[in-house]
């Protein structure tokens, strides 16, 4: 989930109750992220996190998930982020590998492992070696698998073969955290998707999680075509500046990021608005964008 800002850039807790509400009771997802990388976690501090979840945690904590974004690449400051979220109100944590520092297989799974003793909260792993460079290796995973509040894994590693391997051999859930591949996710067993065009076609994603399930492999294959547009324009603009866009779009403003995420450009607004329009999703504020060009 976005973390929506006021216009003087600060945290705009009443617009995020109303996104909230929004994208849990009217657009189908059955738990929020939040302060994730998508909500701009590296630029919130630690209280505007605590803020924000809270009152997440008060508008939809008792009809969805809430998930915690803990991870950072400071094992202590992770702790206490994991803390602040279970005081909180959240249901479960998202801890990210540590970016930057590169650390070995063995210091990940230091990491992993001390975040999760820190608190009774369920812990998703992250595992995005395009933004953290290191990888969480399967045998990693496998060790970590067998720690008890380690449960689940966001994969953006686009690896298939690695997540079918430690699926066979763990208990780990997987979930989808690149939106591209949400549908070739399901194929291999995972069980859904942390995702950034949510925001606007959570329902689509929805039925098509819930079609793949029942069997109905075809339905599933057509709505994922139907959301190619909506995947081009994400990977074109990036997550942040693609959904806040977006949401202006379709009628729910959410602020401009924060730096060093510049405000989309005139030819990034009239991409995902032709992209938008292309996926057949109705735009209540088309005059976000003067002039739609197609690529």
């Amino acid at each position: 989930m976005v973390t929506p800002f006021d216009s003087e850039g600060r945290l705009d807790l009443d617009h995020a109750q109303q996104l909230a509400t929004y994208l849990v009771d009217r657009v189908g997802n059955d738990g929020l992220v939040v302060n994730g990388t998508t909500g701009e976690s590296p630029t919130t501090t630690d209280e505007e996190k605590e803020r924000l979840l809270r009152a997440v945690s008060e508008a939809v904590g008792d009809r969805a998930t809430v998930v915690a974004g803990a991870g950072t690449n400071d094992t202590a400051h992770s702790v206490e982020l994991a803390r602040g979220a279970e005081k909180a109100g959240a249901h479960g944590l998202l801890v990210v590998t540590p970016y930057y520092s590169k650390p070995p297989q063995e210091g990940l799974y230091s990491h992993f492992t001390t975040v999760a003793d820190a608190t009774e909260l369920p812990v998703m792993l992250y595992d995005i070696p395009p933004r953290s460079v290191v990888p969480i290796q399967n045998d990693t995973l496998k060790r970590l698998a067998e720690h008890p509040r380690i449960k689940a894994v966001k994969d953006s590693k686009h690896d298939l073969l690695a997540g079918s391997e430690v699926m066979a051999n763990s208990d780990l859930a997987y979930y989808s955290g690149e939106d591209p591949l949400n549908l070739p996710w399901l194929s291999v067993g995972a069980v859904g998707f942390v995702s950034v065009v949510a925001h606007v076609v959570g329902d689509r994603l929805r039925q098509m999680l819930d079609a793949y399930e029942s069997g109905d492999v075809a339905t599933a294959r057509e709505i994922n075509y139907g959301l190619l547009p909506v995947y081009r324009s994400m990977n074109f603009v990036g997550g942040v500046i693609f959904s806040k866009t977006a949401m202006r779009l379709c009628g729910y403003e959410t602020g401009q990021p924060r730096l060093p995420l510049p405000s989309a450009t005139d030819e990034q607004v009239r991409v995902i608005t032709s992209d938008l329009w292309d996926a057949g999703l109705v735009l209540v504020n088309p005059d976000a964008a003067t002039e739609v060009t197609s690529r």
